[in-house]
């Protein structure tokens, strides 16, 4: 159980790159698939050549970003749509990850010093204090993209995904917008990618494949269940939601069931989260939320000139 949050901590560095493209942008991007894969084998390729694993891990980011923006001169500059321009860089960087990985399917890393071999020499790794200093790294990322969105440039990209027409007409470059949203989520699956082949002690060209599912199923469970009322809520429900995937698929392995059966049960909870919202129960539920916010609101309109007067 200890094993299934943690990887859901290093997971949800990957939920959150996702959340940027598809819940900021509005963009479907399909470059998560393989993008995650080039953040683990630069990383591994760099800790097998005797380099820093830090600089590995920096490194991840960077090819994953570098990814990003493939897709994103192609959908900008090459007017291809977005979804064929995900599918294209995703289909190329196959092979420019194995060219990376020297033509092997797999890397080893289990002799190699990552950046938790110190947790595992101070026998912390799969501990609750192991835990607890993933959920901080991950707290760090999650602070700076907050930060990043309540920026000028977050909010100019937060307004593209909503409505570019207007936003354009505010003298914003959406095209410019796009691409530095990809840049940056797929840089985060990049550093996932680099985290997750650091913890688990290998680097493999499939593990990547089917990924954009687990993404959208830890966005869709945690703002389904946690909210999404602003941007700080949005991101830990992606954070929220990644654990709870993972440890589902924690308890769906000791039931019994087969790994190969993982990637069924990560489309069934999608198909949950996005059809369970829309039953009768709950929409009556969201109609009643929205009653009472407009009767609310129509209060406070109302008392608002009376105030005024007793004041004047």
């Amino acid at each position: 159980m200890i094993a299934g949050i943690e990887l859901g901590l290093l997971y949800a560095v990957m939920a959150l790159g996702v959340y940027l493209t598809f819940r900021v942008l509005d963009f479907p991007d399909l470059t998560v698939d393989q993008s995650f894969t080039t953040g683990a084998a630069t990383t591994a390729m760099i800790i097998l050549g005797g380099g820093s694993p830090w600089l590995a891990t920096a490194a991840g980011f960077v090819t994953g970003a570098l990814a990003g923006l493939i897709t994103g001169l192609l959908h900008t500059k090459a007017h291809i749509n977005g979804l064929l321009a995900g599918i294209l860089t995703m289909t190329a960087l196959y092979s420019i990850n194995l060219r990376v990985m020297d033509g092997r399917a797999n890397l080893s890393l289990l002799r190699e010093d990552t950046i938790f071999t110190p947790l595992a020499e101070l026998g912390v790794q799969g501990t609750w204090i192991g835990i607890a200093l993933f959920l901080l790294g991950v707290a760090v990322v999650k602070v700076l993209l907050d930060w990043f969105l309540y920026t000028d440039a977050g909010l100019a990209m937060q307004a593209t995904g909503d409505n570019p027409e207007m936003i354009r007409s505010f003298g914003v470059n959406t095209d410019h917008q796009k691409m530095l949203g990809l840049c940056l989520s797929n840089g985060l699956v990049g550093l996932a990618g680099s985290l997750v082949a650091q913890y688990q002690g290998f680097a493999d060209i499939g593990m990547g494949i089917g990924l954009i599912v687990v993404g959208l199923a830890s966005v869709i469970l945690g703002q389904g269940l946690f909210g999404s009322r602003t941007v700080v809520v949005a991101t830990l429900a992606v954070v929220l939601g990644s654990i709870v995937y993972r440890l589902v698929i924690t308890v769906a392995l000791q039931a019994g069931l087969n790994p190969s059966d993982m990637k069924l049960i990560s489309a069934v909870l999608v198909v949950l989260a996005l059809v369970v919202p829309q039953m009768q129960f709950f929409r009556r539920r969201r109609e009643r939320h929205l009653a009472s916010q407009a009767a609310q609101l129509v209060d406070d309109l109302t008392d608002t000139p009376a105030t005024t007067k007793a004041g004047a």
